[in-house]
Protein backbone atom coordinates (compact mmCIF):
# COMPACT_ATOMS: atom_id res chain seq x y z
CA UNK A 1 0.00 0.00 0.00
CA UNK A 2 2.57 2.44 0.83
CA UNK A 3 4.64 1.85 -2.17
CA UNK A 4 1.24 2.53 -4.14
CA UNK A 5 0.45 5.34 -2.29
CA UNK A 6 4.14 7.13 -3.01
CA UNK A 7 3.52 6.11 -6.90
CA UNK A 8 0.31 8.27 -6.66
CA UNK A 9 2.21 11.22 -4.83
CA UNK A 10 4.76 11.04 -7.54
CA UNK A 11 1.94 10.95 -10.36
CA UNK A 12 0.81 14.06 -8.90
CA UNK A 13 3.51 16.17 -8.16
CA UNK A 14 4.63 15.92 -11.89
CA UNK A 15 1.04 16.65 -13.23
CA UNK A 16 0.82 19.60 -11.28
CA UNK A 17 4.71 20.73 -12.07
CA UNK A 18 6.73 19.44 -9.55
CA UNK A 19 9.95 17.40 -10.25
CA UNK A 20 10.90 15.84 -7.18
CA UNK A 21 14.04 16.03 -5.69
CA UNK A 22 15.24 17.41 -9.60
CA UNK A 23 16.81 20.91 -8.81
CA UNK A 24 15.78 24.19 -9.66
CA UNK A 25 16.24 25.50 -13.03
CA UNK A 26 19.30 26.90 -14.04
CA UNK A 27 21.73 28.19 -17.14
CA UNK A 28 23.75 25.17 -16.97
CA UNK A 29 21.11 22.48 -16.57
CA UNK A 30 18.79 21.21 -19.32
CA UNK A 31 15.83 18.81 -18.56
CA UNK A 32 14.36 16.82 -21.45
CA UNK A 33 10.91 15.16 -20.99
CA UNK A 34 10.94 11.66 -22.64
CA UNK A 35 7.97 9.34 -23.97
CA UNK A 36 9.24 6.13 -22.46
CA UNK A 37 12.17 5.13 -20.00
CA UNK A 38 15.16 3.64 -22.11
CA UNK A 39 16.39 -0.03 -22.29
CA UNK A 40 19.67 -0.62 -21.81
CA UNK A 41 22.63 1.81 -22.76
CA UNK A 42 24.58 -0.37 -24.71
CA UNK A 43 24.43 0.44 -28.26
CA UNK A 44 25.22 -2.94 -29.01
CA UNK A 45 22.87 -4.35 -26.83
CA UNK A 46 20.22 -1.80 -26.82
CA UNK A 47 17.31 -1.24 -29.39
CA UNK A 48 14.72 1.54 -28.20
CA UNK A 49 13.70 5.02 -29.90
CA UNK A 50 14.55 6.88 -26.64
CA UNK A 51 17.50 5.44 -26.10
CA UNK A 52 19.33 6.55 -29.57
CA UNK A 53 18.04 9.95 -28.24
CA UNK A 54 20.59 9.64 -25.38
CA UNK A 55 22.91 7.90 -27.20
CA UNK A 56 22.78 10.91 -29.87
CA UNK A 57 24.21 13.05 -26.50
CA UNK A 58 25.86 10.90 -25.36
CA UNK A 59 27.94 8.67 -27.91
CA UNK A 60 29.78 10.15 -31.37
CA UNK A 61 29.69 8.19 -34.57
CA UNK A 62 31.38 6.90 -37.62
CA UNK A 63 29.07 9.22 -39.16
CA UNK A 64 25.83 11.31 -38.74
CA UNK A 65 23.33 12.59 -41.04
CA UNK A 66 22.56 16.21 -41.95
CA UNK A 67 19.01 17.84 -41.71
CA UNK A 68 18.65 16.50 -45.61
CA UNK A 69 19.35 12.71 -44.54
CA UNK A 70 22.95 13.26 -46.23
CA UNK A 71 25.41 11.39 -44.45
CA UNK A 72 28.23 12.91 -43.21
CA UNK A 73 31.49 12.34 -40.98
CA UNK A 74 31.14 12.41 -37.16
CA UNK A 75 34.36 10.23 -35.83
CA UNK A 76 35.02 9.58 -39.32
CA UNK A 77 36.84 12.07 -41.74
CA UNK A 78 35.80 10.56 -44.69
CA UNK A 79 35.45 7.19 -46.81
CA UNK A 80 36.34 5.39 -50.15
CA UNK A 81 35.81 2.39 -51.50
CA UNK A 82 38.61 0.49 -52.98
CA UNK A 83 36.45 -1.64 -54.79
CA UNK A 84 32.95 -2.55 -54.26
CA UNK A 85 33.95 -4.73 -51.48
CA UNK A 86 36.86 -2.74 -49.72
CA UNK A 87 35.51 0.39 -48.15
CA UNK A 88 38.31 2.79 -46.11
CA UNK A 89 37.27 4.71 -43.68
CA UNK A 90 39.64 8.10 -42.16
CA UNK A 91 38.85 8.65 -38.47
CA UNK A 92 39.45 11.65 -36.38
CA UNK A 93 42.84 12.43 -34.69
CA UNK A 94 43.13 13.71 -31.12
CA UNK A 95 39.64 12.35 -29.88
CA UNK A 96 39.31 10.75 -26.47
CA UNK A 97 36.54 8.41 -25.01
CA UNK A 98 35.41 9.51 -21.64
CA UNK A 99 37.27 7.55 -19.58
CA UNK A 100 40.17 8.90 -21.29
CA UNK A 101 41.18 6.41 -23.65
CA UNK A 102 42.15 7.54 -27.33
CA UNK A 103 40.00 6.79 -30.01
CA UNK A 104 41.89 5.25 -32.88
CA UNK A 105 41.68 2.30 -35.71
CA UNK A 106 42.06 -0.24 -32.85
CA UNK A 107 39.16 1.13 -31.01
CA UNK A 108 36.86 1.35 -33.86
CA UNK A 109 37.87 -2.53 -35.00
CA UNK A 110 37.09 -3.60 -31.57
CA UNK A 111 33.59 -1.89 -31.47
CA UNK A 112 32.46 -3.30 -35.00
CA UNK A 113 33.59 -6.71 -34.18
CA UNK A 114 31.95 -6.38 -30.56
CA UNK A 115 28.82 -5.53 -33.01
CA UNK A 116 29.01 -8.39 -34.99
CA UNK A 117 29.76 -11.14 -32.52
CA UNK A 118 28.69 -10.28 -29.16
CA UNK A 119 26.06 -13.03 -27.57
CA UNK A 120 22.89 -10.95 -28.04
CA UNK A 121 24.10 -7.84 -30.23
CA UNK A 122 21.40 -6.15 -32.31
CA UNK A 123 23.89 -4.90 -34.71
CA UNK A 124 24.95 -8.01 -35.78
CA UNK A 125 22.29 -7.84 -38.82
CA UNK A 126 23.58 -4.20 -39.83
CA UNK A 127 26.87 -4.91 -39.90
CA UNK A 128 27.23 -8.75 -41.08
CA UNK A 129 28.33 -7.75 -44.37
CA UNK A 130 31.43 -7.49 -42.79
CA UNK A 131 33.99 -10.29 -43.35
CA UNK A 132 36.97 -8.77 -41.91
CA UNK A 133 38.44 -5.30 -40.80
CA UNK A 134 42.49 -4.37 -41.45
CA UNK A 135 44.29 -1.93 -39.38
CA UNK A 136 45.69 0.02 -42.28
CA UNK A 137 47.15 2.95 -39.89
CA UNK A 138 46.38 3.99 -36.33
CA UNK A 139 43.65 6.67 -38.14
CA UNK A 140 42.25 4.06 -41.14
CA UNK A 141 40.47 1.23 -41.27
CA UNK A 142 39.45 -0.90 -44.28
CA UNK A 143 36.47 -2.92 -43.57
CA UNK A 144 36.36 -6.27 -46.25
CA UNK A 145 33.21 -7.12 -47.25
CA UNK A 146 31.25 -10.00 -48.47
CA UNK A 147 29.75 -8.54 -51.05
CA UNK A 148 29.04 -4.90 -52.32
CA UNK A 149 26.72 -3.46 -49.18
CA UNK A 150 24.78 -0.58 -50.55
CA UNK A 151 23.15 -0.01 -47.01
CA UNK A 152 26.58 -0.50 -44.53
CA UNK A 153 27.40 3.46 -45.05
CA UNK A 154 23.97 4.42 -43.54
CA UNK A 155 24.17 1.69 -40.87
CA UNK A 156 27.19 3.46 -39.78
CA UNK A 157 25.24 6.66 -39.12
CA UNK A 158 23.42 4.95 -36.05
CA UNK A 159 24.31 2.37 -33.08
CA UNK A 160 26.58 0.36 -35.21
CA UNK A 161 28.53 3.32 -35.99
CA UNK A 162 28.55 4.34 -32.03
CA UNK A 163 32.15 4.21 -30.82
CA UNK A 164 33.00 2.95 -27.25
CA UNK A 165 35.69 2.90 -24.77
CA UNK A 166 37.62 -0.47 -25.37
CA UNK A 167 38.56 -0.79 -22.19
CA UNK A 168 35.84 -0.22 -20.11
CA UNK A 169 33.69 -2.59 -22.37
CA UNK A 170 36.19 -5.06 -21.78
CA UNK A 171 35.95 -4.69 -17.95
CA UNK A 172 31.93 -4.52 -18.35
CA UNK A 173 31.09 -7.15 -20.12
CA UNK A 174 27.22 -7.35 -20.94
CA UNK A 175 26.67 -5.07 -18.12
CA UNK A 176 28.34 -2.11 -20.03
CA UNK A 177 25.05 -0.49 -20.55
CA UNK A 178 25.22 0.50 -16.46
CA UNK A 179 27.77 3.10 -17.33
CA UNK A 180 28.56 3.39 -20.72
CA UNK A 181 31.70 5.12 -22.01
CA UNK A 182 31.78 7.02 -25.47
CA UNK A 183 32.80 9.65 -26.92
CA UNK A 184 29.88 12.27 -27.30
CA UNK A 185 29.86 15.80 -26.18
CA UNK A 186 28.24 14.38 -23.03
CA UNK A 187 29.15 11.71 -20.94
CA UNK A 188 27.33 9.21 -18.85
CA UNK A 189 26.96 10.40 -15.19
CA UNK A 190 23.99 8.46 -13.43
CA UNK A 191 20.51 6.56 -13.99
CA UNK A 192 17.87 5.90 -11.62
CA UNK A 193 15.60 3.42 -13.89
CA UNK A 194 11.96 5.09 -14.60
CA UNK A 195 13.39 7.98 -12.85
CA UNK A 196 15.82 9.83 -14.66
CA UNK A 197 19.17 9.44 -16.45
CA UNK A 198 22.10 12.16 -16.13
CA UNK A 199 24.50 13.04 -18.51
CA UNK A 200 27.36 15.36 -17.72
CA UNK A 201 29.25 17.96 -19.91
CA UNK A 202 32.11 16.27 -21.22
CA UNK A 203 35.41 19.00 -21.30
CA UNK A 204 37.91 16.67 -23.08
CA UNK A 205 35.56 16.49 -26.32
CA UNK A 206 36.81 17.29 -29.31
CA UNK A 207 34.21 20.30 -29.69
CA UNK A 208 33.67 21.10 -26.59
CA UNK A 209 32.77 24.49 -27.03
CA UNK A 210 29.67 23.44 -29.28
CA UNK A 211 28.30 21.81 -26.03
CA UNK A 212 26.94 24.18 -23.47
CA UNK A 213 25.15 22.89 -20.60
CA UNK A 214 27.15 21.59 -17.11
CA UNK A 215 24.30 18.67 -17.13
CA UNK A 216 21.77 17.20 -19.14
CA UNK A 217 18.80 15.08 -17.45
CA UNK A 218 16.39 13.19 -19.11
CA UNK A 219 12.93 12.22 -17.25
CA UNK A 220 10.96 9.31 -18.83
CA UNK A 221 7.20 10.56 -18.33
CA UNK A 222 5.17 7.89 -20.87
CA UNK A 223 2.03 9.76 -19.45
CA UNK A 224 1.97 12.51 -22.02
CA UNK A 225 -0.47 15.06 -19.80
CA UNK A 226 2.38 14.68 -17.13
CA UNK A 227 4.88 15.77 -19.92
CA UNK A 228 2.90 18.86 -21.18
CA UNK A 229 2.36 20.00 -17.68
CA UNK A 230 5.83 19.52 -16.62
CA UNK A 231 6.46 21.60 -19.83
CA UNK A 232 3.94 24.33 -19.17
CA UNK A 233 5.25 24.70 -15.53
CA UNK A 234 9.04 25.34 -16.27
CA UNK A 235 9.98 21.97 -14.90
CA UNK A 236 11.07 20.75 -18.25
CA UNK A 237 12.76 22.79 -20.69
CA UNK A 238 12.22 20.04 -23.60
CA UNK A 239 9.50 17.69 -24.62
CA UNK A 240 7.94 15.38 -26.80
CA UNK A 241 4.50 16.65 -27.37
CA UNK A 242 1.19 13.94 -28.26
CA UNK A 243 -0.16 15.64 -31.50
CA UNK A 244 -3.21 16.03 -28.66
CA UNK A 245 -1.41 18.54 -27.06
CA UNK A 246 0.62 20.73 -30.16
CA UNK A 247 -2.69 23.53 -29.72
CA UNK A 248 -2.02 23.71 -25.59
CA UNK A 249 1.89 24.08 -26.75
CA UNK A 250 1.40 26.65 -29.44
CA UNK A 251 -1.25 28.61 -27.08
CA UNK A 252 1.25 29.19 -24.46
CA UNK A 253 3.05 32.19 -24.98
CA UNK A 254 6.05 30.74 -22.86
CA UNK A 255 7.01 27.74 -25.38
CA UNK A 256 8.07 27.11 -28.51
CA UNK A 257 6.72 23.99 -30.77
CA UNK A 258 8.44 22.37 -33.49
CA UNK A 259 6.91 19.57 -35.46
CA UNK A 260 8.73 18.04 -38.93
CA UNK A 261 7.95 14.83 -40.62
CA UNK A 262 9.55 11.52 -39.31
CA UNK A 263 11.08 8.85 -41.10
CA UNK A 264 8.63 6.20 -38.65
CA UNK A 265 5.75 4.20 -37.93
CA UNK A 266 3.69 2.42 -35.61
CA UNK A 267 2.43 -1.26 -36.71
CA UNK A 268 0.68 -4.38 -35.06
CA UNK A 269 3.37 -7.96 -35.64
CA UNK A 270 1.75 -11.08 -35.13
CA UNK A 271 3.42 -13.91 -33.41
CA UNK A 272 3.70 -16.37 -36.45
CA UNK A 273 6.63 -18.70 -34.81
CA UNK A 274 8.30 -16.91 -32.28
CA UNK A 275 7.15 -19.99 -29.07
CA UNK A 276 4.09 -21.16 -28.07
CA UNK A 277 2.21 -18.09 -27.99
CA UNK A 278 2.47 -18.18 -32.05
CA UNK A 279 -0.44 -21.02 -31.58
CA UNK A 280 -3.39 -18.84 -32.35
CA UNK A 281 -5.75 -18.24 -35.54
CA UNK A 282 -4.27 -15.20 -36.09
CA UNK A 283 -0.34 -16.49 -35.63
CA UNK A 284 -1.38 -19.19 -38.12
CA UNK A 285 -3.37 -18.02 -40.88
CA UNK A 286 -2.97 -15.12 -43.25
CA UNK A 287 -6.44 -14.77 -43.98
CA UNK A 288 -7.61 -14.22 -40.23
CA UNK A 289 -4.56 -11.27 -40.29
CA UNK A 290 -6.25 -10.21 -43.51
CA UNK A 291 -9.81 -9.63 -41.99
CA UNK A 292 -8.39 -8.21 -39.17
CA UNK A 293 -6.64 -5.54 -41.30
CA UNK A 294 -9.99 -4.90 -43.34
CA UNK A 295 -11.69 -4.55 -40.07
CA UNK A 296 -9.64 -1.24 -39.59
CA UNK A 297 -9.74 2.31 -40.47
CA UNK A 298 -6.55 3.79 -39.80
CA UNK A 299 -7.67 7.46 -40.86
CA UNK A 300 -10.14 6.65 -38.13
CA UNK A 301 -7.61 5.88 -35.40
CA UNK A 302 -5.29 9.15 -36.36
CA UNK A 303 -8.23 10.87 -36.08
CA UNK A 304 -9.65 9.76 -32.79
CA UNK A 305 -6.39 9.65 -31.01
CA UNK A 306 -3.71 11.59 -32.89
CA UNK A 307 -5.79 15.16 -33.88
CA UNK A 308 -5.23 13.26 -37.30
CA UNK A 309 -1.74 14.27 -37.52
CA UNK A 310 -0.77 10.88 -38.42
CA UNK A 311 -0.96 9.76 -41.86
CA UNK A 312 -1.78 6.20 -42.58
CA UNK A 313 0.23 3.63 -44.46
CA UNK A 314 1.03 0.09 -45.41
CA UNK A 315 4.65 0.09 -46.29
CA UNK A 316 7.75 0.92 -43.77
CA UNK A 317 9.17 4.11 -45.74
CA UNK A 318 7.48 7.06 -45.57
CA UNK A 319 6.45 8.78 -48.88
CA UNK A 320 9.11 11.09 -49.40
CA UNK A 321 11.83 8.40 -49.61
CA UNK A 322 13.17 7.24 -52.94
CA UNK A 323 12.20 3.48 -52.12
CA UNK A 324 8.99 4.35 -51.52
CA UNK A 325 6.47 1.81 -53.60
CA UNK A 326 3.27 4.16 -54.45
CA UNK A 327 1.45 1.36 -55.30
CA UNK A 328 1.24 -0.57 -51.99
CA UNK A 329 -1.65 1.63 -50.52
CA UNK A 330 -3.72 0.36 -47.03
CA UNK A 331 -7.23 -0.65 -47.77
CA UNK A 332 -10.05 0.52 -47.22
CA UNK A 333 -11.83 -0.76 -44.66
CA UNK A 334 -14.69 -3.19 -45.53
CA UNK A 335 -16.69 -5.23 -42.89
CA UNK A 336 -18.17 -7.61 -44.95
CA UNK A 337 -15.17 -8.80 -46.68
CA UNK A 338 -13.19 -9.35 -43.27
CA UNK A 339 -15.94 -11.48 -42.36
CA UNK A 340 -15.90 -13.32 -46.09
CA UNK A 341 -11.90 -14.28 -45.31
CA UNK A 342 -13.08 -15.59 -41.72
CA UNK A 343 -15.38 -17.46 -43.35
CA UNK A 344 -12.71 -18.63 -45.85
CA UNK A 345 -10.36 -19.63 -43.37
CA UNK A 346 -13.40 -22.15 -41.85
CA UNK A 347 -13.74 -19.79 -38.70
CA UNK A 348 -17.52 -19.62 -37.12
CA UNK A 349 -17.08 -18.53 -33.62
CA UNK A 350 -14.91 -15.30 -32.66
CA UNK A 351 -11.82 -14.81 -32.96
CA UNK A 352 -9.47 -14.25 -29.76
CA UNK A 353 -6.75 -11.85 -29.85
CA UNK A 354 -4.30 -10.35 -26.97
CA UNK A 355 -2.72 -7.07 -28.68
CA UNK A 356 0.24 -6.03 -26.22
CA UNK A 357 0.95 -2.04 -26.02
CA UNK A 358 2.97 0.01 -24.28
CA UNK A 359 1.78 2.12 -21.19
CA UNK A 360 1.48 5.33 -22.96
CA UNK A 361 -2.26 6.90 -22.92
CA UNK A 362 -2.05 6.88 -26.83
CA UNK A 363 -1.07 3.47 -27.73
CA UNK A 364 -3.59 2.51 -25.13
CA UNK A 365 -6.04 4.61 -26.90
CA UNK A 366 -5.01 3.23 -30.00
CA UNK A 367 -5.75 -0.58 -28.55
CA UNK A 368 -9.33 0.64 -27.17
CA UNK A 369 -10.26 2.11 -30.79
CA UNK A 370 -9.30 -1.06 -32.92
CA UNK A 371 -10.54 -2.93 -30.24
CA UNK A 372 -13.89 -1.38 -31.44
CA UNK A 373 -13.41 -1.99 -34.77
CA UNK A 374 -12.64 -5.53 -35.16
CA UNK A 375 -15.26 -6.42 -32.86
CA UNK A 376 -17.85 -6.33 -35.85
CA UNK A 377 -15.54 -8.01 -37.72
CA UNK A 378 -15.77 -11.35 -34.84
CA UNK A 379 -12.36 -10.69 -33.15
CA UNK A 380 -12.33 -10.59 -29.56
CA UNK A 381 -9.74 -8.15 -29.05
CA UNK A 382 -7.68 -7.90 -25.18
CA UNK A 383 -5.48 -5.16 -24.74
CA UNK A 384 -2.40 -6.19 -22.33
CA UNK A 385 -0.68 -3.03 -21.38
CA UNK A 386 3.08 -3.26 -20.51
CA UNK A 387 5.91 -0.54 -20.04
CA UNK A 388 7.58 -0.23 -22.76
CA UNK A 389 11.00 -1.78 -22.29
CA UNK A 390 9.34 -4.64 -20.48
CA UNK A 391 7.34 -5.03 -23.75
CA UNK A 392 10.47 -5.05 -25.95
CA UNK A 393 11.31 -8.41 -24.05
CA UNK A 394 8.83 -9.85 -24.53
CA UNK A 395 8.40 -9.32 -27.92
CA UNK A 396 11.76 -10.65 -28.49
CA UNK A 397 11.12 -13.60 -26.45
CA UNK A 398 7.64 -14.32 -28.13
CA UNK A 399 5.12 -13.53 -25.12
CA UNK A 400 3.24 -12.22 -27.05
CA UNK A 401 0.01 -12.93 -29.83
CA UNK A 402 0.34 -9.48 -31.37
CA UNK A 403 2.37 -6.70 -30.20
CA UNK A 404 1.70 -2.60 -31.31
CA UNK A 405 4.71 -1.23 -31.39
CA UNK A 406 6.63 1.61 -33.49
CA UNK A 407 9.69 1.67 -35.17
CA UNK A 408 11.55 5.07 -35.52
CA UNK A 409 12.87 4.80 -39.09
CA UNK A 410 15.68 5.28 -40.87
CA UNK A 411 17.14 7.00 -43.76
CA UNK A 412 18.16 4.14 -45.66
CA UNK A 413 15.04 1.69 -46.67
CA UNK A 414 17.29 -1.32 -45.66
CA UNK A 415 17.24 -0.24 -41.67
CA UNK A 416 13.24 0.08 -42.18
CA UNK A 417 13.42 -3.55 -43.42
CA UNK A 418 15.78 -6.33 -43.18
CA UNK A 419 15.64 -6.43 -39.24
CA UNK A 420 12.55 -6.51 -39.18
CA UNK A 421 11.37 -8.88 -41.72
CA UNK A 422 14.11 -11.08 -42.69
CA UNK A 423 13.18 -14.52 -40.51
CA UNK A 424 17.28 -13.19 -39.55
CA UNK A 425 16.62 -9.75 -38.21
CA UNK A 426 17.05 -8.89 -35.09
CA UNK A 427 13.34 -7.28 -34.72
CA UNK A 428 11.36 -9.67 -36.47
CA UNK A 429 9.65 -10.02 -33.38
CA UNK A 430 7.01 -12.69 -34.66
CA UNK A 431 9.60 -15.08 -36.31
CA UNK A 432 8.08 -14.50 -40.04
CA UNK A 433 10.12 -16.60 -41.90
CA UNK A 434 9.61 -16.53 -45.94
CA UNK A 435 13.10 -17.54 -48.01
CA UNK A 436 11.41 -15.55 -51.05
CA UNK A 437 11.41 -12.21 -49.40
CA UNK A 438 14.73 -13.35 -47.62
CA UNK A 439 16.12 -13.88 -50.82
CA UNK A 440 14.84 -10.06 -52.32
CA UNK A 441 15.82 -8.48 -48.63
CA UNK A 442 19.45 -9.44 -49.57
CA UNK A 443 20.02 -8.66 -53.14
CA UNK A 444 18.40 -5.21 -52.26
CA UNK A 445 21.40 -5.00 -50.11
CA UNK A 446 23.95 -5.44 -52.84
CA UNK A 447 22.37 -3.24 -55.77
CA UNK A 448 23.59 -0.19 -55.75
CA UNK A 449 20.98 1.53 -58.21
CA UNK A 450 17.88 3.47 -56.23
CA UNK A 451 15.64 2.39 -59.01
CA UNK A 452 17.22 -1.54 -58.77
CA UNK A 453 16.46 -1.31 -55.46
CA UNK A 454 12.90 0.03 -55.41
CA UNK A 455 12.11 -2.76 -58.01
CA UNK A 456 12.88 -5.23 -55.45
CA UNK A 457 11.49 -3.82 -52.82
CA UNK A 458 8.53 -3.33 -54.58
CA UNK A 459 8.60 -7.35 -54.88
CA UNK A 460 9.26 -7.58 -51.49
CA UNK A 461 5.82 -5.64 -50.63
CA UNK A 462 3.50 -8.05 -52.60
CA UNK A 463 4.67 -10.82 -50.80
CA UNK A 464 4.05 -8.89 -47.63
CA UNK A 465 1.00 -8.23 -48.15
CA UNK A 466 0.73 -11.41 -49.12
CA UNK A 467 1.15 -13.10 -45.78
CA UNK A 468 0.97 -9.60 -43.74
CA UNK A 469 3.04 -11.02 -40.39
CA UNK A 470 2.96 -7.29 -39.69
CA UNK A 471 0.60 -4.36 -40.25
CA UNK A 472 1.68 -1.33 -40.94
CA UNK A 473 -0.96 1.51 -39.41
CA UNK A 474 0.50 5.14 -39.46
CA UNK A 475 3.80 7.05 -39.96
CA UNK A 476 4.65 9.54 -37.03
CA UNK A 477 5.74 13.24 -36.35
CA UNK A 478 8.55 14.44 -34.45
CA UNK A 479 6.70 16.62 -32.49
CA UNK A 480 9.26 18.76 -29.89
CA UNK A 481 7.65 21.87 -27.23
CA UNK A 482 10.66 23.77 -25.78
CA UNK A 483 10.92 26.61 -23.64
CA UNK A 484 11.18 30.08 -25.47
CA UNK A 485 15.09 30.20 -24.17
CA UNK A 486 15.94 26.93 -25.99
CA UNK A 487 17.85 28.05 -28.57
CA UNK A 488 19.81 26.29 -31.61
CA UNK A 489 18.07 22.52 -31.33
CA UNK A 490 19.10 20.56 -34.85
CA UNK A 491 16.16 19.45 -36.95
CA UNK A 492 16.79 16.39 -38.82
CA UNK A 493 13.78 14.09 -39.58
CA UNK A 494 15.21 10.95 -37.21
CA UNK A 495 14.17 13.00 -34.45
CA UNK A 496 17.10 12.24 -32.75
CA UNK A 497 17.93 15.20 -30.08
CA UNK A 498 21.25 15.89 -31.57
CA UNK A 499 22.76 18.74 -28.43
CA UNK A 500 25.84 20.60 -30.04
CA UNK A 501 25.22 23.93 -30.49
CA UNK A 502 21.94 24.17 -28.40
CA UNK A 503 21.81 25.98 -25.58
CA UNK A 504 19.73 28.94 -23.91
CA UNK A 505 19.21 32.38 -24.86
CA UNK A 506 21.28 34.98 -22.92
Amino acid sequence: MRKLLLSSAFALAALVGIAPAQAQPSASHLRIGLAEDPDLLDPTLGSSFVGRIVYAAMCDKLFDLDEKLNIIPQLATGHRYESPTKLVITLRPGVTFHDGEKFDAEAAKYKLTRDLTMKGSMRAGEVNAIESIDIIDPLTIRLNLKQPASQLLAQLTDRAGIMISPKAAEAAGDKFGLNPVCAGGYAFDSRVAQDRIVLKRFPGHYNAGNYHFDRVTYLPMPNSSVRLANLQSGSLDMAFVAPTDVAAVKKDARLNLTMWDALGYTGINFNLANGPAANTLSGQNALVRQAFELALDRQAISDVVFAGMLTPTAQANISSSPFYVPAIQPPGRDIAQAKALLAQAGITGRVPVELTVTNAPEAQQAAEVIQSMVAEAGFDLKPKVMEFASSLQAGYQGAFQAYMIGWSGRADADGNMWALMHSKGAFNYGKHNNPEMDKLLDEARVATAVADRRALYAKVWELQRRDLPLIYLYSTRNIIGTQKSVQGLSIVPDGLLRLGGTKFSQ
